[in-house]
């Protein structure tokens, strides 16, 4: 029942959030009333929405994380292992429910409202969602032990803001010994940060998941300064009202919902229709497929999941080998992060708006780096393309099969005319974008009832939630080395050393490759881009080159051996060693590489369009 109840609430605010602005923008236009308030509910709606769709991600057990090499371990080793890291997650947890508590109780926050509802009540959630995890970590009654250790624990590193706690609600000004708790802690943070943030990476290892490993992260950082933890909450709820990252989570479940439905085959029809008599003509239709849907979903591995299979039995049919066709597949499934309205672009901009004000662009220098990083591996998909007996070019062929796909064909056409004609933002186009899919997949093609559309809606909430939460995670990290100066430290340090700009591009591209091993991209948006852009800036890179050739970076590193995301995805998509994903992609990766020296050393690509 609960869990009904919680799938209604996320999928209500989903078609809240899809309809709302529509019906504002009607308002506004069609009959002169300006809705006071309007911009401020849309983006508290998201923030509801965040937070119950970090309850639903926890519950699916979706929430984004390292591959776990936990199951790699003894058995002996694995029990305790497992205690450690529920305890630790536990941890975690109760400190940021502690710390977000402390801030709704707090009357200095939270003094605007709107419609006559005060702001606080929707920050409200960010708690209840931090305490139902909690409680869902403990019904499992292997983990229940663990989990109440690490609930002390979490109260004892909590101390500073449950004092606070106890000021605002009762007036309790004198606690010596809490006082002293929490000197202690701080004391305890700033002697041995570095190895507590070891731990944090190395639970990450262990599976922990990302929100929580960031969250960990952020709050020994903010411990270790003199305990102003009260950020951290702040910061989250600050990037999770901002209304360009309110598109994220709609663009990402419209391209669910095509990836649900039948949009996928027709997509791969058109295709292979015009393209699959010629030589490389079905690689280039999986190519600008795997492009277009890992645009909408922003997640590449969500496309490698959902087309994987379809786009491989294609391939296979036209005469591909199917390692061949598999790699194909997973070395594309990131291409489309680099196109228009990629949900990376859309989070580089929002974090760096200090230096690139307009998403806009972006958008422009990321297309021919794009264009150009799909046309290479179409290239080398071609040159892989020993088949001989294809079948003959027909109009018919073609026609007909546009003519079954012509409102999925519209859908990108539309979005385009809709956003760059100035016509609706970014946050409408991406409403736009989920009430055409859901219209089109439920009453146009009936691919599913009516009740089924909203089980996919439904299922697509935790792809959403996780990128969601790392957002708000990741946030806390941003801000402190943004408050310690860490850029300008950073780049005094640099140009010590380096004073070649191309040098530095080579070591950059070195470093965020790694980077984008390692971290997820939205993580690592938040986190590593604001150190690096005024470091390339000193060295005569300008904030849009830089930012694409960060983004190709990141994309690449999905790819990239021994724990690129892709890979791992990949494995068990098509059920394969990981070892056989790996030497399938190496001639790809190579490719990808020398698009991005080219792209790198080149200013032309990035900058023609501006």
């Amino acid at each position: 029942m609960i869990r009904k109840i919680e799938n209604a609430i996320a999928v209500g605010c989903v078609a809240l959030l899809a309809v709302i602005p529509f019906i504002f923008k009607f308002l506004q236009g069609a009959c002169h009333i300006q809705v006071s308030g309007a911009d401020s509910a849309v983006i508290h709606f998201v923030f509801l929405f965040a937070c119950f769709a970090g309850i639903i991600t926890w519950r699916e057990e979706r929430h984004l994380s390292l591959a776990s090499l936990t199951s790699k371990l003894p058995q002996k080793i694995q029990m305790p292992v497992e205690a450690v890291k529920t305890a630790v997650t536990a941890c975690i947890l109760m400190a940021l429910f502690v710390n977000a508590l402390c801030q709704l109780v707090n009357p200095a926050q939270f003094a605007t409202s709107f419609w006559g509802i005060s702001t606080r009540i929707f920050f409200m959630f960010l708690p209840v969602c931090y305490a139902a995890i909690i409680v869902m970590l403990g019904a499992k009654k292997k983990h229940l032990v663990a989990t109440l250790c690490g609930i002390v624990l979490g109260l004892l590193v909590a101390i500073g803001p449950l004092t606070g706690i106890l000021y605002y609600m009762f007036g309790v000004a004198d606690v010596p010994r809490l006082y002293a708790f929490n000197d202690a802690w701080i004391s305890l943070s700033y002697t041995f940060k570095l190895p507590f943030l070891v731990i944090f990476v190395l639970l990450a290892f262990l599976g922990v998941p990302l929100f929580l490993v960031l969250a960990g992260i952020a709050y020994v950082l903010f411990s270790q300064s003199g305990g102003y933890v009260d950020v951290i909450p702040l910061e989250t709820y600050r990037i999770l009202t901002d209304r360009n990252i309110a598109a994220i989570p709609l663009f990402t479940i419209a391209g669910y919902i095509l990836a649900q439905s039948s949009a996928g085959r027709r997509y791969v029809a058109v295709f292979k229709a015009l393209f699959g008599p010629f030589r490389g003509g079905t690689v280039i239709a999986a190519v600008i497929v795997t492009t277009f849907f890992s645009t909408f979903t922003g997640v590449s591995g969500v496309t490698i999941l959902a087309l994987g299979s379809l786009l491989s039995v294609v391939l296979v049919g036209s005469g591909y080998s199917q390692d061949n066709a598999e790699s194909l597949v997973t070395a594309s499934g990131a291409i489309g992060l680099l196109f228009p309205p990629s949900a990376a672009i859309i989070m580089y901009a929002t974090v760096n708006y200090f230096s690139i004000s307009n998403v806009f662009d972006l958008f422009k220098a990321a297309l021919i780096p794009g264009v150009v990083m799909a046309l290479a591996v179409m290239a080398t998909g071609f040159a892989l393309d020993k088949a001989v007996a294809r079948p003959k070019f027909s109009w018919r062929e073609v026609g007909q099969a546009a003519r079954h796909c012509i409102p999925e064909l519209l859908m990108p056409v539309c979005i385009c005319m809709f956003y760059f004609g100035g016509f609706f933002d970014l946050f409408e186009v991406a409403a736009f974008a989920v009430v055409y899919a859901f219209c089109l997949s439920t009453f146009v093609r009936r691919d599913f009832a009516l009740k089924k559309s909203a089980e996919v809606v439904a299922d697509s909430v935790p792809v959403s939630g996780g990128v969601l939460f790392i957002l708000g995670a990741a946030s806390g990290i941003s801000y402190f080395m943004l408050d310690a100066d860490v850029p300008a430290l950073l780049t005094e340090y640099i140009t010590q050393y380096v004073t070649n700009p191309y040098v530095f591009l080579i070591l950059m591209n070195l470093v965020l490759l790694i980077v984008g091993c390692l971290m997820d991209m939205f993580s690592a948006i938040l986190i590593v881009s604001p150190l690096l852009l005024p470091l390339a800036e000193s060295f005569g890179v300008s904030a849009v080159r830089a930012a694409v050739i960060f983004l190709m970076n990141l994309s690449i590193g999905f790819l990239t051996p021994p724990v690129g995301m892709d890979l791992f995805i990949s494995s068990y998509t098509f059920n394969k060693p990981l070892s056989r994903v790996i030497k399938g992609i190496v001639p790809f990766l190579i490719v990808q590489l020398a698009v991005l020296m080219l792209i790198t050393y080149v200013p032309f690509f990035t900058e023609v369009l501006l």
